[in-house]
């Protein structure tokens, strides 16, 4: 069992165990000695969003790596998917994202990248945890064997460029009015520069961080204002991404949300029609709808599901094959040129494909009509709810209910105290019978 690993990384409330200046110096110090090897001159690149609590968890894994010896690359706010680019273009031996994706300013979190630009596999988590909760003190670096750190020239334009060069060279995104929802967040620079040189009208919210408003009524998780500043300004599309801009959620014309299920749709054909797809499906997580895994059959190709989390659709990827993959959520995995989700190529290639087709946004991304889904949170303060008598005996019933015509996904959140229950299928009376009932007998026992 991981004690502070989840399934993201570390992450929790800044300043409270494990997101304390002590423990990320610790971190720093365990990921750096895990990933020494050899002789050569060991570097380190840190990325972060716009927290307030970034400038501490910064510092302190900054004294943790160079303590050890590694050489510390600072790239300041950055989106979570740079990092593994440059982590990679830099040539080195590990990445960090201080961030704590859509949670709100007050959390924050770690998130870990190899040499390859890839996040960390359970076991090296594993490994780390158990360094970190050592004694390291015979392991660190002599007084002229510590690392230096600094801040990297240029790393901003070094993203755009790649960022634009995931587009063919001709298309020009002239013509389209784009309004962007950086959510205070990592990509409040990056993103509205990238849309700009690529021909783009553009129009910007959430890019004036303040430390405190990082996903606050703005992003992914809250489209109501760009849906509101779209019909305002009549633009073509809306385009909101999260704080560390991994996930991006689109907006038509008419102010509709469109999910990353619809995104991976629109990809998916797209790249079936052009020979692009790897393998003849994609890759998504056990939350995604069953209207895709239907849409994808009629075109021939399959649905792959993992546990919720897009590292495990990346482990999935690689193993199998596949260079298409994602959640609801937003997480976009387009492996041709990223290790990770990132909210911008995503976008990118959903507005390559409106300019390709010549049509709407709404007519491009409206792919399949959504089997009727319902997802309820319920908090709990601790203790292990879904291994209770009386909710398990809930669950049994619930899928009992649900028989063939539909799908029950329970579990806990491996970013917050939630257990999440979701059910889907085609009479959406019952599967709402369904959840409120397993809800409401979690939410007792966690009381």
């Amino acid at each position: 069992m991981r004690k502070f690993f989840g399934t993201d990384g570390i992450r929790g409330r800044a300043n409270v165990f494990p997101m304390t200046a002590e423990m990320a110096l610790k971190v720093g110090m365990a990921a750096g000695l895990a990933f020494k090897n050899g002789e050569h001159r060991h570097r380190v690149v840190i990325g972060k969003d716009t927290r307030l609590s970034g400038y501490m968890i910064e510092n302190a894994l900054v004294a943790g790596f160079t303590s050890v010896g590694m050489d510390v690359f600072l790239l300041g706010p950055m989106p979570t998917p740079s990092v593994a680019m440059l982590t990679r273009s830099l040539r080195a031996d590990l990445g960090v994202m201080i961030s704590a994706s859509h949670n709100p300013f007050h959390d924050n979190g770690i998130k870990f990248f190899g040499p390859d630009g890839f996040k960390l596999s359970d076991g090296i988590e594993l490994e780390i945890e158990a360094l970190a909760e050592s004694d390291m003190t015979n392991r660190l670096s002599g007084s002229g064997e510590l690392g230096r750190a600094r801040r990297i020239e240029g790393a901003q334009q070094r993203y755009i460029e790649f960022a634009k060069r995931t587009l063919p060279r001709e298309m020009s995104l002239e013509g389209l009015r784009v309004v962007i929802d950086c959510a205070n967040g990592a990509a409040y620079k990056v993103a509205p520069e990238a849309l700009w040189e690529l021909g783009a009208d553009v129009v910007s919210l959430g890019v004036s961080p303040d430390g405190f408003n990082i996903n606050k009524d703005c992003g992914s998780t809250s489209t109501d204002a760009l849906a509101k500043k779209v019909h305002e300004v009549r633009a073509d599309i809306g385009i909101a991404l999260d704080g560390d801009a991994d996930r991006v959620i689109i907006v038509d014309e008419n102010g509709n949300v469109i999910d990353g299920d619809q995104l991976m749709a629109v990809v998916a054909q797209s790249w079936q029609a052009h020979n692009r797809l790897s393998q003849p499906g994609i890759v998504a997580t056990v939350m995604s709808n069953l209207g895709l895994e239907r849409y994808l059959g009629d075109l021939g190709l399959s649905l792959a599901r993992t546990k919720v989390g897009d590292r495990y659709v990346v482990e999935h990827m690689r193993a199998q094959g596949y260079n298409v993959g994602g959640e609801q959520s937003g997480h976009i995995v387009l492996s041709d040129f990223a290790t990770t989700g990132d909210g911008l190529i995503a976008a990118l290639q959903v507005m390559a494909c409106v300019k390709d087709m010549g049509r709407s946004v709404s007519e491009v991304c409206r792919r399949f009509d959504p089997v009727p889904q319902l997802l309820k949170n319920v908090r709990y303060s601790g203790g292990t709810p879904l291994e209770q008598a009386d909710v398990r005996a809930a669950i049994e019933d619930g899928e009992h209910r649900l028989g063939n015509s539909g799908r029950l996904v329970i579990r806990a959140s491996g970013t917050e105290p939630l257990i999440r229950v979701m059910a889907e299928g085609d009479d959406a009376g019952l599967i709402k019978q369904v959840v409120n009932d397993i809800a409401d007998v979690v939410a007792k026992t966690a009381a």
